[in-house]
């Protein structure tokens, strides 16, 4: 009877998410902040806001901030090809957009193959929760809530 208890709480534990590439590096985030991934659309540029914010974009009605990845996580902007799609994502009871070059899979993390990202600059600014493993590859787990965080956006589409 204790067998199938232990199985389901370490079954419990395994993390599903959605892996994808911006630039040469693969990246994930939990597949249950997930809310849709759309083909690169039109994005209406909002005046005086951060680089790494390309715009917004009507969501069935909603306007949804866009944030290119590739310029948040300091990259050169490139132009955007057919792989190219936006992510949107819950991130602080709002939907927001996100450009990644291309989606990969969804994908289930093991709790041992998750360790805390290496301290490597303090101006990194805490994009990444956790390094994981699979086989022979790392995925840098993105957290949302510090990646999104578009407050100066937010104050221009709201007021």
């Amino acid at each position: 009877m204790e067998t199938p208890r232990t199985e389901s709480a370490s079954a419990a534990k395994v993390m599903q998410v959605l892996s994808f590439v911006v630039g040469s590096e693969e990246y994930a985030i939990e597949i249950l902040r997930v809310q849709e991934i759309k083909c690169y659309s039109a994005i209406t540029p909002i005046p005086n806001s951060p680089p790494h914010v390309k715009g917004v974009m009507n969501l069935r009605g909603a306007v949804v901030p866009v944030i290119d990845l590739r310029v948040r996580f300091g990259l050169a902007s490139v132009t955007c090809t057919q792989f190219t799609v936006i992510i949107l994502a819950s991130v602080k009871n709002r939907v927001v957009g996100f450009i990644v070059d291309a989606v990969s899979d969804v994908l289930q993390i093991a709790p041992d193959a998750v360790s805390l990202p290496p301290e490597v600059r303090a101006s990194e600014g805490g994009f990444l929760s956790a390094i994981a493993r699979i086989d022979e590859r790392l995925l840098g787990l993105v957290n949302l809530d510090v990646v999104g965080a578009t407050e100066r956006l937010d104050s221009a589409v709201d007021g």
